[in-house]
């Protein structure tokens, strides 16, 4: 693996001090044995994240991880010593805390993290979203008691724009995106990530799955999961792929090219989470040679995904997924009727696959809107 700034210290760290938190538990991983005879192979297993702290969302732990960091350092600082993140979380420092303000961009799900935590620690937090992020995702930023600005343009505006008022305010910019001369925070993020795989890992034991499917808007969390497993699994890691929306395919361009690539436009896709033009710099150098495959979906995939998971058949268990959540599965669905498809995957009788699912319904309208019935029905 080339250098990113990831290592297993790195994770082991973010493992120790998450696991702290108020609230944590590690969330389920639920076996699909009839959906995985259904598409033929041996076994799939879908990761829930929509327990995680209450945020629906994997990104619980990589936002708010940072927000930590940031504030530790900050204390460490003012205080001439290294500061427990159990004192941030008893509010021992709560009046120098305050003085500080967290920021970001982001489609809905990493400032939802970005304010809880800035919530759980004491300090301002302001959110930029750009135009197409949904009320729903907006009004859950700001439960938390973060400021939400509307940004015009795209995800990737919304980011410079957060830059830019960091720099002007004195604020500090907690993104889970990379550029260059912006690295340590974006790691933390991408090590608080982790914290998911490494339950991964215990769950399955010591038999780790052949495939991965995990979905990437910058490739944070693509590359977090990859990094991590190949640290622990090494030549054993699982054949990774990668999956986007067709409209926001930044990393599928860019493995195809063999260098970054921009992708420019509206990118218009209902997968919200992963409508980002441009991969992390971070990010990119693991997913250059640590993924296999990169796969580019239509919102039709990630909805007939979120419909299967909430009608299951054969005795599986109801899962609630957004849009996101579903991309991996609508990647697997397709392959089912493309032979082409289910080739690159490399996916055999024997195959024991493992999806991501990174997000619940984080945005209640829409999934009912999308599958016909509310979470608590469908799990019902």
């Amino acid at each position: 693996m080339r250098s990113s700034g990831l290592d297993a210290d790195g994770f082991a760290a973010a493992f120790a001090e998450i696991s702290r938190w108020p609230g944590y538990a590690a969330t389920p991983l639920v076996a699909l044995p009839a959906l995985a005879r259904e598409l033929g192979f041996a076994m799939l297993w879908y990761k829930d994240e929509r327990s995680r702290f209450g945020l629906k969302s994997f990104k619980a732990l990589g936002g708010a991880y940072a927000v930590a960091n940031v504030l530790r350092g900050k204390l460490a600082a003012a205080l001439g010593r290294e500061v427990p993140g159990s004192e941030l979380v008893d509010g021992r420092h709560a009046a120098l805390v305050a003085k500080e303000t967290v920021t970001c961009a982001t489609d809905g799900n990493h400032g939802r993290s970005v304010a809880w935590g800035a919530r759980l620690f004491g300090c301002r937090c302001v959110i930029y979203v750009h135009e197409t992020v949904s009320q729903g995702r907006r009004d859950a930023i700001a439960a938390y008691g973060a400021e939400v600005v509307e940004v015009k343009g795209t995800y990737d505006d919304a980011v410079r724009h957060a830059a830019a008022q960091a720099a002007a305010h004195g604020w500090t910019v907690v993104s889970d995106t990379s550029y260059p001369g912006y690295t340590a925070i974006p790691t933390d993020v991408m090590h608080g990530y982790g914290v998911m795989a490494e339950e991964v890992a215990a769950q399955l034991g010591e038999v780790p799955p052949t495939h991965v499917l995990v979905q990437a808007g910058v490739g944070a969390f693509a590359g977090a999961m990859c990094a991590h497993f190949w640290i622990r699994w090494g030549e054993r890691r699982p054949r990774f792929v990668v999956v986007e929306p067709r409209e926001a395919d930044c990393i599928y361009r860019s493995l195809e090219a063999g260098h970054p690539v921009v992708v420019g436009g509206a990118l218009d896709t209902a997968m919200a989470g992963l409508a980002c033009g441009e991969v992390s710099e971070l990010a990119w150098p693991i997913l250059a040679g640590g993924a296999n495959v990169a796969v580019a979906i239509g919102d039709e995939d990630a909805f007939a995904a979120m419909r299967r998971l909430a009608t299951p058949t054969g005795g599986d268990t109801p899962i609630v997924s957004g849009e996101t959540g579903g991309a991996g599965l609508g990647a697997l669905l397709a392959a089912a009727s493309d032979p082409a498809l289910r080739e690159a995957l490399g996916l055999a009788e024997d195959s024991r696959v493992l999806i991501l699912g990174s997000e619940g319904d984080t945005d209640p309208v829409i999934y009912r809107k999308i599958v016909g019935r509310s979470a608590e029905e469908v799990l019902a």
